[in-house]
């Protein structure tokens, strides 16, 4: 089937005030983003955006892409009727042509009312044609094997049979810039997704330890951001180097202290690059008691060295349920390719998992020319831009 239309649907910008266009016109412009050359045209209706395909277009990409478009709710592939009964009834024989089914319903939803039948009046009438033309087949209004909706709109009546779930939330562009920590495992590429989810554009952050596996650690982050690219259309990596901080802090800090200064440091490149980026706030991928960096004590520790606001979106979530999240956003596969840490060789066995701030800051004050080590890495940070 040759569809010429795909519906988008949204959910939370449609209770939005007197702001609701800009949230409408940016979704609009992020499906054009994604749509490429597949689409002729794309316009906001009430409650949703339409976007008139192209003849040669491909069905598998516009699926695939608006599928992971933040904002849109779900999204249908339809045929565009004529306001007559007989072009809606041609339209249907097409949609059902070559369909094995044998229970079907009709679903009409009328927002314009000035067509002249009812929701009701439409539903028997096609239900009587699929009937007559289809083999008598069985209507069921519970779990069917054929829907067919008709949609009947201000200019435009809308035929289809299947809707197409995609990711929800608010369109990336709408919430401002957060910088977001990317180590190449399974929680910060999650964490990045769930605030593209809430219409933020992250701009991420690598911290790179040049080793012998170094390459493979770029190519498996290069990976990752690409994937996360899907969600928001272009992105900006940062790689920055830390191999000089880490001997600073080798030199200096005590064993079970190192991992707790390296992400205080951490938290220095991620509020420089923050106010380099006109970013609002550093977003990590922690999760309460998981490491221990993160329990309640170390992150206390860390993150007063933040100078913006540190958002976790997974902070209350269990293991197998970031898991399912990466599964689904196709991060997992990719985080799970063995790679050696940046400060792996540099943590022991057992560090301090309840930290003392004021044992942290004496201990920090030992290392000289603070700001100058991450103002150095930071001016040898390398930047990659990715676009979908």
């Amino acid at each position: 089937m040759r569809y010429n239309h795909v519906i988008v649907h949204y959910g939370e910008i449609g209770v939005k005030g007197k702001n609701r266009d800009f949230f409408e016109v940016k979704l609009a412009e992020n499906i054009k983003s994604v749509l490429g050359t597949s689409f002729s045209k794309v316009w906001r209706l009430m409650g949703r955006i339409d976007c008139e395909l192209v003849e040669d277009y491909d069905y598998d990409l516009v699926c695939d892409r608006l599928s992971k478009v933040p904002g849109v709710v779900h999204f249908i592939f339809a045929l565009k009727s004529d306001f007559s009964m007989d072009d809606i009834k041609n339209k249907t024989a097409k949609l059902l042509e070559g369909v094995e089914f044998s229970t079907f319903k009709v679903s009409t939803r009328r927002s314009n009312k000035s067509f002249n039948k009812k929701s009701s009046e439409i539903n028997v009438e096609i239900g009587d044609f699929i009937y007559d033309n289809f083999g008598q087949k069985k209507v069921q209004m519970k779990n069917p094997d054929v829907t067919l909706y008709v949609d009947v709109c201000d200019k435009a009546i809308f035929v289809y049979s299947q809707k197409i779930l995609g990711v929800g939330g608010l369109p990336v562009g709408t919430s401002g810039k957060v910088v977001s920590s990317l180590s190449g495992g399974i929680d910060s590429p999650v964490s990045s997704f769930l605030l593209a989810k809430r219409g933020c554009k992250n701009v991420f952050v690598h911290i790179f330890n040049n080793t012998i596996e170094g390459e493979k650690v770029l190519s498996k982050i290069y990976s990752l951001t690409e994937q996360l690219t899907k969600f928001q259309i272009h992105s900006k990596l940062y790689i920055v180097p830390f191999s000089e901080i880490q001997k600073a802090i080798i030199g200096i800090v005590p064993g079970k202290y190192r991992m707790i200064i390296y992400r205080r440091f951490m938290m220095r490149i991620l509020n420089r690059v923050a106010k380099r980026d006109d970013a609002k706030a550093i977003v990590t991928g922690d999760s309460v008691g998981q490491v221990a960096s993160q329990t309640l004590d170390n992150i206390t520790c860390i993150y007063d060295a933040a100078k913006i606001p540190v958002l976790n979106p997974l902070i209350g979530m269990n293991k197998e349920e970031i898991v399912t999240i990466a599964k689904n956003i196709g991060t997992y596969e990719i985080s799970i390719i063995p790679y050696p840490d940046c400060c792996s060789f540099m943590i022991p066995a057992s560090p301090e998992t309840n930290g003392s701030l004021d044992k942290i800051n004496e201990i920090e004050s030992l290392i000289e020319n603070i700001d100058d080590l991450v103002n150095k890495s930071i001016e040898l940070a390398t930047i990659k831009i990715f676009e979908i």
